[in-house]
């Protein structure tokens, strides 16, 4: 077979020359292409996913006991809602420092009167009434820090107050949900001891989802951003958010993430779903070949078309493909006949060609 020719230049195509006794010898077939009338989408699978920003995992404020658990998962809850009870050690030690904070405050603040009524009647001197003043800002400081630590402990304003005013301790405190939402869930059983800051449910807001698209690298190039995106089975509808840049080593797909602004109660997370996904809409023509007449070299789909010479390599986009046929689009005429056997002997030639 003769050596290619190199493209030409602002084209991507590549003449393969041999003459009819190479051509019969190398045992090649041809097939017909055949213009496609049908709609600009494709079939790929997806999976139903919750959007990171509408997560929330609930954690265990404090270390201690799980007394309870008051939902279960799928359950609805409302923001505010109590979803669990907790009995703390920590709690109760966290407690009593802000006690003894809050009566060291007190006190500091009543010896500043104090020193500042000896000091308008010049009864002490006034380095000892800025010492005083020190001293009531370290005290009122170190209880803002205690009351800090018991909001983190899950305690609310109103009960800080209401336990700096009654002075009694609790053992346990009330966990709520902070979000509307679903419970996706749970990562504690009651009974169990846990850690500070241990997860113990997911709470997901299931009002928008997405669906995560595996897509070819063959039929990446022929998708956009804001592309429409259906779910036929379940009647949900969107577009397209993002396309990925990074491809998974051993499937060779980018992800596509839709997000489903419309009908996605009839959709569940962790689904797999068939999606439609709408094409680029670039002018170009729709043609049906053969099933196995397109060939991958260097990331890209091409097809082999027969000329007088030879055959010319032709890069193409992969719209679907079946059993039996494969759409594409690319610089074809409806007259030309491509290569469905002998592909290997030219992708041979077409590495080749361009030093692959």
């Amino acid at each position: 077979m003769a050596r290619p020719a190199p493209a030409q230049p602002g084209t991507a195509d590549v003449q393969i020359r041999l003459d009819e006794r190479q051509f019969r010898a190398g045992g090649f077939e041809l097939g017909r292409v055949e213009p496609e009338t049908g709609p600009s989408e494709i079939l790929l699978p997806g999976q139903v996913v919750v959007p990171p920003t509408q997560l929330r995992v609930i954690a265990a404020p404090a270390a201690g006991l799980i007394e309870s658990l008051f939902v279960a998962p799928d359950e609805r809850v409302r923001a505010g809602q109590a979803v669990a009870r907790l009995r703390s050690t920590e709690l109760v030690e966290a407690q009593r420092l802000f006690l003894e904070a809050a009566t060291a405050a007190e006190l500091a603040q009543e010896k500043l009167r104090r020193d500042e009524e000896l000091f308008r009647e010049r009864v002490i001197a006034e380095r000892r009434l800025i010492v005083t003043r020190a001293e009531a800002t370290g005290a009122a400081a170190a209880l803002d820090e205690r009351t800090q630590l018991l909001n983190l402990l899950g305690l609310t304003d109103p009960e800080v107050a209401e336990l700096r005013r009654s002075r009694r301790i609790q053992q346990g405190l009330t966990v709520t949900s902070p979000v509307a939402g679903v419970v996706l869930g749970r990562a504690a059983t009651p009974g169990e001891r846990v850690a500070q800051a241990a997860p113990l449910m997911t709470i997901g807001d299931l009002s928008t989802l997405w669906v995560n698209i595996q897509v070819p690298l063959s039929r990446a190039p022929a998708l956009e951003a804001n592309a429409r995106v259906l779910v036929p089975a379940q009647g949900a509808e969107g577009f397209v958010l993002r396309i990925g840049r990074t491809a998974d080593a051993a499937t060779q797909s980018v992800t596509a993430v839709a997000e489903m602004h419309r009908g996605a109660d009839a959709l569940r997370p962790g689904q797999a779903v068939t999606v439609a996904l709408q094409l680029r809409a670039n002018g170009m023509p729709q043609y049906r070949v053969p099933a196995g007449s397109v060939v991958r070299h260097r990331e890209r789909s091409w097809v082999f078309i027969r000329t007088p010479t030879g055959f010319t390599a032709r890069p193409v986009t992969v719209l679907n493909e079946t059993a039996q046929f494969t759409s594409i689009r690319g610089g074809l005429a409806p007259t030309d006949q491509i290569a469905t056997r002998g592909l290997l002997a030219l992708l041979a030639e077409l590495s080749e060609a361009d030093g692959g």
